[in-house]
């Protein structure tokens, strides 16, 4: 008898065993709500911030759209309407406005214009999406309802376009005259439309090319002068005057070019050392070794057949001397230093040498050819022109 449990207190037990349940139900659904609206929010501010860049260049869309004045972080003030330009100088950090920047600077590449409409398109969407998830609809419904407009907007578009042939240069001047007509310079369509049909035509084969790369073309700014004192080089101009500094020639007929990427100064120790020279000999000694090594490197050039000598810019030392300036403008060849790192592979690709990175490896395989390089005044400020490639 003492073993046995009363038939009451059983039921007793059972019963505080299953009063709990409920209470875990109610908090599993009020974490699943909580998550939902989380999920909502981010949502709500992605878009937000996409709206904001949207709005920043809506006014300047269009013909009567207005001119925009940015200051980068250096000081250089940029007034443009375009939108890959103002989107491109912009600090942008959230990473959903950072997908207009990509989606504007995207259409830039590809097409070339139309960098403001297609991120005032992205956020007018944008903002109907927030009507559309207020009413309870799913992100997802939302995706797939976009993807199906866009097939039906590329069928319209395809539809209702007009092909436009690579060697119909008139279609192209015209098409190009349409794109300038919201730029600041629009007034100058008729003199810079067909400049720019025509450079994209230098560079590409019109019975096989589906695009351009504008590496291959370089635009040279440079103060003073009007806009008509534009135009189209077929060739190379660098926006650096030659190195004149002891009197060397001005222009060089039936040139030879040579792209060097070492130095024409003398060799420098490669940790930080003094050197304390006593006795006037010893310093005769030294200058005498580096006219030596100098001379030995311009006989070197000359070697080779060189008349017009490019010299990339240096960080570590004098890319050039005086004194190597003064042997190469006996020898009449032209110097055209501080060619920039970044320029090299289009300076190679346009004029068809080879950058040679020691004197040992100075050839006549390596050279390029021209008709003829000659310095020339623009405005206040000198170029280098370098035509018959």
């Amino acid at each position: 008898k003492s073993e046995t449990t009363p038939p009451h207190t059983t039921n007793k037990r059972k019963r505080k065993m299953s009063a709990p349940a409920p209470a875990q139900g109610n908090s599993d659904e009020t974490q699943f709500d909580g998550n939902a609206e989380k999920g909502k929010n981010v949502r709500i501010s992605n878009i937000t911030a996409a709206k904001a860049i949207s709005d920043a260049v809506r006014t300047s869309l269009g013909p009567r759209g207005m001119d925009k004045m940015i200051q980068t972080p250096t000081g250089e003030v940029i007034i443009s309407n375009d939108g890959a330009t103002l989107l491109k100088q912009m600090a942008v950090t959230h990473p959903c406005a950072k997908m207009l920047v990509e989606l504007s600077h995207a259409q830039d590449v590809e097409a070339g214009d139309g960098t403001t409409s297609v991120v005032v398109i992205a956020g007018s969407l944008l903002g109907a999406c927030v009507n559309l998830l207020n009413r309870g609809i799913h992100p997802t419904r939302i995706s797939e309802a976009f993807q199906i407009a866009r097939n039906k907007a590329d069928e319209i578009l395809i539809n209702m376009s007009t092909p436009i042939k690579l060697d119909d240069r008139d279609s192209l001047v015209n098409s190009a005259t349409t794109s300038l007509s919201s730029k600041v310079i629009s007034h100058y369509s008729s003199l810079l439309a067909p400049m720019a049909v025509d450079a994209v035509l230098k560079v590409i084969d019109p019975k096989t090319a589906v695009n351009v790369d504008l590496q291959d073309i370089k635009v040279v700014k440079k103060v003073g002068g009007t806009i008509d004192d534009s135009e189209l080089v077929e060739g190379m101009v660098f926006s650096q005057g030659a190195a004149k500094a002891a009197g060397g020639p001005s222009s060089i007929k039936n040139a030879k070019i040579a792209l060097i990427q070492f130095c024409l100064s003398p060799p420098k120790t490669d940790i930080e050392n003094e050197v304390v020279v006593s006795d006037h000999t010893q310093l005769d000694r030294i200058l005498k070794e580096e006219k030596k090594y100098i001379i030995n490197i311009c006989k070197k050039i000359q070697k080779a057949g060189c008349n017009v000598l490019l010299i990339q810019k240096s960080i570590l030392r004098d890319a050039v001397s005086d004194l190597a300036l003064h042997f190469l403008a006996k020898m009449k060849i032209m110097v055209v230093k501080n060619i920039e790192r970044e320029d090299v592979s289009f300076v190679c690709r346009t004029l068809g040498c080879k950058p040679i990175a020691n004197i040992e490896a100075m050839t006549a395989d390596k050279l390029a050819t021209a008709d003829l390089v000659e310095e020339e005044g623009v405005g206040s400020q000198r170029i280098v022109r370098v035509t018959g490639i």
